[in-house]
Parts: C-alpha cells; sequence; structure tokens
C-alpha cells in the first residue's frame, strides 16, 4: 500500500476530534452560498467589460474581453435544475457502483482467479533438457575457449571503448581521429586502431540477430528493392533472449475477479479469447503446440526535416512477452523486420492505377517477408526459450497496429470504409444500436482473390463485390488461421488523440469561440500532470498525440458554464464532452473486466446521445468518421487481444527514432537503406554481447518464473522527500508573508497540544485553543522543503528504472530583473487522507492547499514533545477546502471551496505522509474567465472549483 494511504504505524499521530480538519462545530464555519441553502446560486465572479489587465507577466497577450449583451448565463431548462435522475447516466455509471467495480479490479491483482487451458500439453517443454541461450551463444564465439569475460574484446577497457563507440559515440571519421591519435591506443590497451577495424571486429567475431537481406520485387515490370529479414530467426531471437526468459508465457489462460467465474479479466494478450481458440483449433491438428503471437506494424516516416526523405519500416514483436517489457524500447522486444520501398510512383500519372500499384506493391513485399509464418503456423519449430526449454513452437500472425491508412491498406478495403465491418459509409457516425453492420465475410473476400485465375475483369468484379479492392495476394491470404478483419486492433494514438480528440477541439472552438478556451488555458493553476499553454490551445497547429494527450486532462473543466451562441444550453455539450473523454480514459485501462467493458460502451453512447448539439450549434452537418465509427469495436477487440496497450501504436512511433531517423543520420545519404541496416545489425550485437558480458560476470540468477498477473489500478508509488531541505532556514515571519502561512504559529501550536494529550483524551475548542496560547516554540527558523515528490514502484521486478510520477510543490516567488527570470509562487493542492482513507474513492479525504513543508529541529523536538511521542520527520501546514459535493448530473465533476471562518481561512499541520498525491482544481469560471485572474494566483483569487478527474488513471478512477 502506498505510503499516502495510512500513517506511519510507527508514529503515533495526533487524533482528530470528530473532523479530522479541526475541532469546530458545523455553524461555526462561514459556508459558501451553493453549500448551503442557496442551492446552486452562481457566485462567479462578474464580467468586466473591455479589461485591459493582462494577468502578471508570465501570461502572453491576449485580446480584451468585448462587451457582452448578458450580464448573466441564461440557459434552458433541458436537464439542469429540475431534480430528476439524467436519463443519460445509468445505475451502472454511479459512482458507488462503479467504485466497488474498480475495487473488484485491484482485488485481484495479486492472485485472480486462473483458469488454466484444459489440455496441459499447450506449451509444455518437449525436451526435457535445456540449454540456455547464453550456453548457445558462448559456442558460438571464436573466442569461447579463453577465461576472458570481454572476448573477443581484450579487456573491460576495450569493451567499453566499442561500446560507447556504438551507442553513444560520434561519427566514424570522429571515433577514428579519436583513436588514432598517437600513442592512445596503446596506453589504454585497445585491440583496434580505427572504426573500420572495430566493425570488422562486430561484423565477423560477434553473433548477434539475423541480417538483412536485400531482394528485388517486380510490380508492373518495375523492380523494387525491399530490405528484409528471415523472420522465424527473428522471432526465434525474441523468444530465445535470456532477460525475456522469466516472464514469457506459453498458454492461454482466463482469468477471472470471482470465484463463480462470471467477471472476466482481461490485461496480457494471454487472456484474451483469439489466443485460446487458436489453441483449440491447433490441438485438432497438432496437440501440445506452443502458440508464438505475432504482432506486425508498419508506418512510413520522415527521416528528414527538409529533404522529404521517408523510410516505411515494418516493425514485429510477440505476445509471449509481457506488454510491460514490450512497452519499453530499452528493453528491445520489438525487431526492426524489414524496410519496405518507399517509392510514390509518381510516374505513374493515373491516380487509380498508381493506388492499385502501390498496395500491390505493398503486398508483394510484405508477403515475402511474412511468408515463412505459413507452414511454420502449421506444422511447428522447435525453438528453446531463454531458459534453454524446448518447445515446439507456433508462429501465429495475431493482430496488426497501424494507423487508418495502414489499416486500409492492409485489409483493402476503400478510404472512408470500416476495416473490420460492412457498415455503410453514411452510418459511421451512429451508435450501436442505430447502425446496420456485420463482420466482413472472410470467405467472400477470399472467393473473389480466387477469381484473380478467371481473367482481370472478372477479378475486379469479385472484389468490388466483396467490398475490397482487387489486391493481387495480399499477404494474409496463406497464412494460417487469419481473419485479417478481426486482426486489426484499436489505434490509440490515432484513433483517439490525433482523430476524435483533434476533431472534439476544433469543435470547441467554433462552439465556445477561441479566444474564451484560451483565456482560460492561461489562468489554469500548475500541477505536475498538467502543462500550462501560456498562448492556449487554439492557435496551436500539427499537434503532437501526446499534446493532444496534456489538452485532453483539462478539457472538459475549462468548458463548464462557457456562453454558447444564443444562449444555448450547454448541458448536452458537457455530457458529449465527458462521454468522449471517459471512453478515452477507459480504453486505456491496463486491465479490464466484463463489468468496466460496459463503461467502455456506456460512455460512448454518452456521447452519441448528446453529439447532436454540434449539429444544433451548426458546426457539423454528420458524424460519419471511420475514426469513431471503430470506437464501437474496441469492447470486442479488448475480449480478443487483451487490453489496448498490447498493440499500442505509440510504441513504433517511438520506435521510428531509433530504428529509422537516428539510423539515417549515421549513413552518407547515399544507398542510405544499406547502410542503415549494417547500422542496426552492429547495435544489435553489442545489446546481446553485453547481456552475455553480465551473465559471464555474475552467473546465472535462478528466478522463479513469473506469473502474469492483472496490471495495477491502484496509486502504486513511494511518497520521496530530499535529503537536504530547499531552504535551510526560514524565520516565521517570512512563512507567513512569503509563504501565506498566516496561522503557522496557532497550527503549530494546537498540532503540539494534541500531540501531548494522554490517549483518549479529549477536549473542546476553548481548551484547545487555551492550551495553544502557552506553547513556547523553541526556534526562530525552520528548514523548509519545497517539494514532496512520488516515484514508480517495480512491483513486477523488470528492472524498471524509478520516475517521478506526481509532486506537490510549495515556494514562494522569486523576482529577477528580467520578467522571464522571474519565477511565480506556487502552493500546489493535494488529496488529503485522514488515515482511513482507501486506495479507491474519496472517503476520508479531502483537498488541502500545501503552503509550507518544513521539518522541526532535532533539538526543539524534545522541547515540545514528550519523550513518548515520536513526532513525524516532515510536516506540512495545509489550508483546507469543503468536503467533496456530488458529482454534476452533465459533466460529472465535484465541486469543492475554501473553508472559512470568522472571514479567515481554516488550516492545520498534518504529516506530510498524510499527502496522498496531488490534487488539481479548475477555477469555476463563469460564462467568461475574469481577465484579471493568473495562473499564479488563480486559487486566491477564486472561490469555487472542480475536482480534476483527467489527471491521469489514478485520478479518473477515484473521482469517476
Amino acid at each position: 500500500m502506498d505510503i499516502g494511504d495510512v500513517p506511519d504505524p510507527n508514529q503515533s499521530l495526533p487524533h482528530f476530534e470528530g473532523d479530522f480538519f479541526g475541532i469546530y462545530a458545523e455553524d461555526e464555519l462561514e459556508w459558501p452560498a451553493e453549500f448551503g441553502d442557496g442551492g446552486d446560486a452562481d457566485n462567479t465572479p462578474a464580467d468586466e467589460e473591455d479589461s485591459e489587465d493582462d494577468g502578471d507577466a508570465h501570461d502572453e497577450w491576449e485580446p480584451p474581453l468585448s462587451a457582452s449583451p448578458h450580464d448573466t448565463h441564461e440557459e434552458d431548462n433541458e436537464d439542469e435544475h429540475d431534480g430528476t435522475q439524467d436519463p443519460h447516466i445509468s445505475d451502472a455509471q454511479e459512482p458507488d457502483a462503479r467504485h466497488r467495480v474498480e475495487q473488484r479490479l485491484r482485488d485481484n491483482e495479486q492472485v485472480p482467479i486462473v483458469v488454466h487451458y484444459p489440455d496441459q500439453r499447450a506449451g509444455q517443454p518437449i525436451d526435457p533438457t535445456k540449454q540456455s541461450s547464453n550456453v548457445t551463444y558462448h559456442a558460438q564465439l571464436d573466442s569461447s575457449g579463453t577465461d576472458n569475460a570481454y572476448a573477443p574484446f581484450a579487456s573491460k577497457l576495450d569493451w567499453e571503448m566499442a561500446r560507447w563507440a556504438k551507442l553513444r559515440g560520434p561519427s566514424s571519421t570522429a571515433f577514428s581521429e579519436l583513436v588514432s591519435i598517437e600513442g592512445l591506443s596503446e596506453m589504454i590497451g585497445l585491440s583496434f586502431k580505427n572504426a573500420h577495424e572495430l566493425n570488422k571486429i562486430i561484423d565477423h567475431k560477434l553473433p548477434g540477430r539475423p541480417k538483412f537481406k536485400r531482394e528485388q520485387i517486380i510490380i508492373a515490370n518495375e523492380a523494387f528493392d525491399v530490405y528484409y529479414r528471415d523472420i522465424i530467426e527473428c522471432i526465434k531471437a525474441l523468444f530465445s533472449d535470456p532477460n525475456f526468459a522469466d516472464f514469457l508465457v506459453f498458454a492461454p489462460e482466463r482469468h477471472y475477479a470471482d470465484e463463480d467465474e462470471t467477471v472476466h479479466l482481461y490485461h496480457e494478450m494471454h487472456t484474451g479469447k483469439w489466443w485460446w481458440n487458436s489453441q483449440k483449433h491447433l490441438d485438432c491438428e497438432r496437440p501440445g503446440a506452443t502458440i508464438i503471437p505475432v504482432i506486425i506494424s508498419s508506418d512510413k516516416t520522415q527521416v528528414t526535416l527538409f529533404r522529404n526523405k521517408t523510410a516505411y519500416p515494418v516493425y514485429m514483436t510477440i505476445g509471449n512477452i509481457p506488454k510491460e517489457i514490450r512497452r519499453k524500447v530499452s528493453r528491445q522486444a520489438h525487431v526492426l523486420l524489414a524496410y519496405l520501398p518507399t517509392t510514390r510512383l509518381e510516374h505513374v500519372t493515373n491516380k487509380a492505377s498508381r493506388r492499385r500499384m502501390l498496395a500491390n506493391l505493398y503486398h508483394a513485399c510484405v508477403g515475402r517477408v511474412l511468408a515463412p509464418l505459413a507452414a511454420a503456423g502449421i506444422d511447428g519449430i522447435n525453438m528453446r526459450s531463454g531458459d534453454g526449454a524446448m518447445r515446439r513452437c507456433h508462429p501465429l500472425f495475431a493482430c496488426f497496429a497501424g494507423d487508418y491508412p495502414e489499416q486500409v491498406l492492409v485489409t483493402g478495403v476503400k478510404t472512408t470504409q470500416c476495416p473490420s465491418c460492412d457498415v455503410p459509409s453514411d452510418e459511421l457516425g451512429l451508435a450501436a444500436g442505430a447502425a446496420n453492420y456485420q463482420p466482413r465475410n472472410l470467405n467472400a473476400v477470399l472467393d473473389a482473390l480466387s477469381a484473380l485465375d478467371e481473367g482481370g475483369l472478372a477479378f475486379v468484379r469479385a472484389c468490388t463485390e466483396a467490398g475490397i479492392k482487387p489486391i493481387v495476394h495480399p499477404y494474409w491470404e496463406g497464412l494460417p488461421f487469419v481473419n485479417i478483419f478481426e486482426s486489426i486492433t484499436p489505434d490509440i494514438l490515432h484513433q483517439l488523440y490525433q482523430g476524435l480528440v483533434k476533431h472534439l477541439l476544433a469543435w470547441l472552438s467554433d462552439a465556445c469561440g477561441s479566444a474564451e478556451i484560451d483565456a482560460r488555458c492561461r489562468r489554469l493553476p500548475p500541477n505536475h500532470h498538467i502543462r500550462h499553454f501560456t498562448k492556449g490551445i487554439t492557435t496551436l497547429s500539427r499537434l503532437s498525440g501526446t499534446e493532444h494527450n496534456q489538452i485532453c486532462r483539462f478539457l472538459l473543466g475549462i468548458i463548464i458554464d462557457i456562453r454558447l451562441p444564443n444562449n444555448m444550453s450547454s448541458a448536452r455539450l458537457l455530457r458529449a464532452v465527458r462521454g468522449l473523454l471517459d471512453f478515452l480514459y477507459l480504453a486505456q485501462y491496463p486491465c479490464h473486466s466484463s463489468e468496466t467493458l460496459t463503461f467502455l460502451d456506456e460512455a460512448l453512447d454518452l456521447f452519441h446521445d448528446n453529439k447532436d448539439i454540434f449539429i444544433d450549434l451548426g458546426i457539423r452537418n454528420s458524424f460519419n468518421l471511420p475514426k469513431l465509427h471503430f470506437a464501437l469495436h474496441y469492447a470486442h477487440m479488448i475480449r480478443m487481444y487483451g487490453t489496448t496497450d498490447n498493440y499500442n501504436t505509440e510504441y513504433t512511433e517511438r520506435l521510428h527514432i531509433d530504428l529509422a531517423k537516428d539510423a539515417y543520420r549515421s549513413t552518407n545519404h547515399k544507398n542510405e537503406f544499406a547502410q542503415m541496416t549494417t547500422w542496426l545489425e552492429r547495435r544489435e550485437k553489442i545489446f546481446r554481447h553485453e547481456k552475455y558480458i553480465q551473465w559471464r560476470l555474475t552467473g546465472t540468477a535462478h528466478h522463479p518464473h513469473h506469473h502474469p498477473r492483472p496490471p495495477e489500478m491502484s496509486f502504486c508509488r513511494t511518497q520521496t522527500m530530499a535529503k537536504h531541505p530547499s531552504v535551510k532556514a526560514v524565520t516565521l515571519e517570512k512563512l507567513a508573508n512569503e509563504y501565506g502561512a498566516t496561522y503557522f504559529r496557532e497550527s503549530l501550536a494546537r498540532f503540539v497540544v494534541k500531540a501531548t494529550l494522554p490517549p483518549n483524551t479529549t477536549i473542546t475548542s476553548r481548551q484547545l485553543e487555551d492550551r495553544a496560547a502557552d506553547v513556547y516554540l523553541p526556534f526562530r527558523t525552520l528548514p523548509v522543503f519545497h517539494k514532496v515528490k512520488w516515484i514508480s514502484v517495480d512491483v513486477r521486478g523488470h528492472g524498471n528504472t524509478p520516475v517521478t510520477l506526481d509532486s506537490v510543490h510549495a515556494r514562494p516567488g522569486c523576482s529577477k530583473p528580467f520578467a522571464s527570470d522571474s519565477v511565480a509562487s506556487r502552493f500546489d493542492t493535494a488529496f488529503i487522507n485522514n488515515g482511513t482513507g482507501g486506495p479507491l474513492g474519496i472517503k476520508g479525504y479531502r483537498i488541502g492547499q500545501v503552503r509550507v513543508v518544513f521539518s522541526i529541529p532535532p533539538k526543539a523536538l524534545a522541547i515540545l514533545f514528550p519523550p513518548t511521542f515520536r513526532p513525524p520527520k516532515h510536516l506540512a501546514y495545509v489550508e483546507w477546502f469543503t468536503a467533496f459535493r456530488a458529482p454534476d448530473r452533465n459533466h460529472g465533476l465535484r465541486k469543492v471551496s475554501r473553508v472559512i471562518k470568522d472571514g479567515e481561512r481554516i488550516a492545520s499541520i498534518i504529516p506530510v505522509s498524510n499527502i496522498h498525491r496531488s490534487a488539481h482544481l479548475i477555477p469555476q469560471f463563469g460564462p467568461t474567465a475574469p481577465r484579471e485572474w493568473s495562473s499564479a494566483d488563480v486559487l486566491d483569487e477564486c472561490q469555487t472549483f472542480f475536482v480534476n478527474p483527467y489527471l491521469d488513471r489514478h485520478s479518473f478512477v477515484t473521482l469517476r
């Protein structure tokens, strides 16, 4: 459990009587109107016409507010304040019901109910003898008889220099000049004197992954070069990699969240239905098979900025490797399988002929690369895994990951059509219950492809009737157990972030006004997970998937209460945006159950039920977008192949950098593909030899075989503090004036009084104040920390490097002569655990703004506290917000406001360990964002906020 979940058991935290946040009666607090009897009264600041206040120096220029004809936002009564249940939200979507479902997911993170494949021979070794891949590699080295672990390199220094040259070093010419410095090679004992000699050692003395072959493909009497590897040998290289030996999966399983086996869990590929069904088909002919799911991805990418030079790589990985490993480029779980021809056939003037030739060229090239899978998938091939066990493996084409143009190219369907089903183009925008579609008929397509022997005209007609383009022998035609229309997987990056979210931003810009949306973006408070777009978001061009991801984290919050044209109600707009964002976040769950998949469909239905608001606003005429329609297939594909992070194109986009762009930069830009393949082969040999050296030096580590379990859905992170304070000594006056800790002395005195109370002792508010007045603080300065961090935990044992996942800042501003060098003050808000909060849901939590993080000097501890009490090492001064309100019926966000007593903010001293994680509050801007607010002071200027549930998956699960 995370350190922020419960207090340290070794620390006797002070007992807070009644309300954790202080001893105050309910009638002592001044509640904002919307929390009292005033219902939903709007207390947002009034719009100031012709405001010329541009905010602080950190905001970019923005146009002044135009005069508005309306003083307030008048809305229709459509589903707004009638007090009835929202018809678009089912019982299953209520927070309590959803949290119960999420809790079931979390309860089964460690030990789900596992049903193994009934035939125990599936995935089992066929030979009891073992020979590890490192032993095989050792035997292949020419110098395997020596005791030198670094052979064929002379020494550790020799090897480290070679490794640096190939992985981190400069160009070959610069490296040659370096090592050719007189006396350098002899002084450090290098076995090579230039880059050419080093390359000879790598090329001839180090084993590696299979070499690239160059072959010509003839299309329409024209030859095209394709560089590719033997796919079977590439599969063997991945399957036998010693780094994956403890994590490989060999047989399908069914995972359940309950003992009755009614709630199915889907996460890794082996928990999906495809692997189970394929195993059953194979068992009919060859029982005892080990299936190797082959995942293929192709995508053309530009390798230069100005010359428009492109590469067309094809990547391959296998589903036996856990997705947590596959998604990390540094683990080398993907193999560059081929470079396809990048020609555009510009000499072919007829566009239809050109498109047909390009499609045939693509399938001819990929067909040549994947051809060995046809026989190997049926007959099987004996392969040794990384631990040396021999299995009869059947590599089967499982799925294809690519963007929409690649999906159309692979399946042969026409643009604007769905690659998976036969939905008419004019019904792409309909919801699941309204659209009329069936899965594409593979048998009809194969029959049409067989008409090639009947002549060109008959072939074209047959393909047209089957709903595909006339492609001569598509690469999947002869592959066993392949239904290409079922193999097209969801694409989070291109379909959602670069597709639907991109469209949504344009629609909202038209509906709400670019200037107002940008003004709200500039005034969002900072947070670890939020990027501050100082110029707004509507003027940005060529946004990346990462930037769309960052915008989605606050998009819904900034359009609440915004004025629409003709004072149209924003209820449907909010529900439509909410539905699409919920679908986006649910689609990225690392573990799904049959219950959460219903939430996925319901979120999409919520968008479809309300999307006509964009038609009523005159922004859209229809929603016939293939990417929107394919969202209907997400739940089915997750059931088939596991969750979407099994086949995310974001991973292959990242591979472009290492395996295409960097490879191209290493060449002299002449006959570049031959040089690129050679450069990649040498790098792979260095990586493999590094694993071998580690094995020689440390020996074989015997670990129990990893059994895949559902990914962590909880907040599994560790809270950390800096070893030394950010400022060693800050006076109490400065804490009050610069940090905003106005009542620091009084709050710390109350904390000391409560800590010194005998167990099970309660006192009244007056007694507490009287005793606190007598507390003497034996210091004038305190060490202060400006940041609390949470770092990742390698719960899977994959050797992942810890990274910072969250942080809370509490620091004053710093003025410089130049405004660009000045730093604004930042006091973040956070979820505070009262000691009863759990890993999911908001029960036991309250929002607080962290003003000061500090430690009490050791000498003062003995004076302030009795010897029996061990105070926490780090404490925080926190200003409180009210309890969470129920989610709004339209946008679903919870509202909070500052807690005020006698016109002053209520604050407390708490242990830092009770800070669970950061929280992001979105101001309630009202119809128009006040231009005098800025990102630096909006938490002080605004009084009412919405708690942002879209920071990350944990906040989404907690607040939704």
